[in-house]
């Protein structure tokens, strides 16, 4: 179904997700997040989507809440208005969004092309992989809104660059531009803005070109193993070969590509 403030792109097995509110530099607001959980839902069971590539129009990658909507916040505290369960939800508009994008089980990349603040910057780190240029900027800016860190980056940011990495970010407040976020791990790949989305794109084809059951139970697998001792992960692993291996014909072309020395063409099937 259309939506309001999100374009998406088709190219191939990778779709390109665009936030399109370049007038506030893709700033969340409460549409926005919704379309974010309701696309990436729909995304996760469209099984000719085998990647995902998210962007921002504009200048801006996402510039976080949208302070300017006058919107509640979590902290703010619950209303009478509101229905019980949303009143006992415990992860709120910022734990569906973070947890819509982290837990896909498709691979996620984002095309850093300008300003990720806040929460979007959690946006940016809740993808498997980024890719940037010259013009992105990240900045985890919770504390000068006298907030700490929401939007899972308080798992996620250690997780990628280190606890006392996470915390310089975190307790300076200091952004990172270009070339450093990428010597400081925030970035995967890094190319010149002209490029920036190709790249992306580009990255999402070579991960599309491989058996997309192994390649989503392969994402899962490590993620579920982050906290685990080997020996569980060990289990966790042979569970995810099972899976990966419930694409029968994909399986059978794997081997016959490598026999006939050949491009293999799966399908996951």
């Amino acid at each position: 179904m259309p939506f309001e403030h999100l374009l998406l792109e088709r190219h191939g097995h990778v779709t390109v997700v665009t936030l399109n509110r370049p007038e506030k530099l893709n700033a969340l607001n409460q549409r926005l997040r919704e379309e974010i959980v309701q696309c990436f839902g729909e995304l996760e069971q469209d099984d000719s989507v085998r990647a995902v590539v998210v962007t921002g129009a504009g200048r801006g990658f996402c510039a976080g809440a949208d302070l300017t909507a006058g919107e509640r916040r979590p902290s703010d505290g619950a209303t009478e208005a509101e229905p019980q369960t949303r009143r006992l939800d415990e992860y709120e508009w910022i734990g569906h969004r973070a947890h819509a994008t982290y837990r896909m089980t498709k691979p996620t990349i984002a095309a850093v092309n300008g300003v990720a603040f806040g929460g979007g910057m959690s946006l940016a780190l809740g993808c498997d992989l980024r890719v940037g240029c010259e013009n992105s900027r990240l900045k985890t800016g919770f504390l000068e809104r006298s907030l700490s860190p929401d939007s899972g980056m308080s798992y996620l940011l250690p997780h990628i660059v280190g606890y006392a990495r996470a915390m310089d970010l975190i307790l300076t407040n200091r952004d990172l531009r270009g070339e450093e976020c990428m010597k400081m791990g925030l970035l995967d790949r890094y190319t010149d803005a002209d490029h920036l989305l190709e790249e992306a794109i580009a990255l999402g084809a070579q991960i599309s070109a491989l058996p997309p059951m192994a390649v989503r139970s392969a994402k899962r697998v490590v993620q579920r193993n982050l906290h685990l001792d080997l020996e569980p992960a060990l289990r966790e692993e042979l569970r995810g070969i099972f899976y990966a291996r419930r694409a029968p014909n994909d399986a059978k072309e794997s081997t016959a590509a490598f026999l006939e020395k050949r491009k293999a063409n799966f399908t996951g099937s």
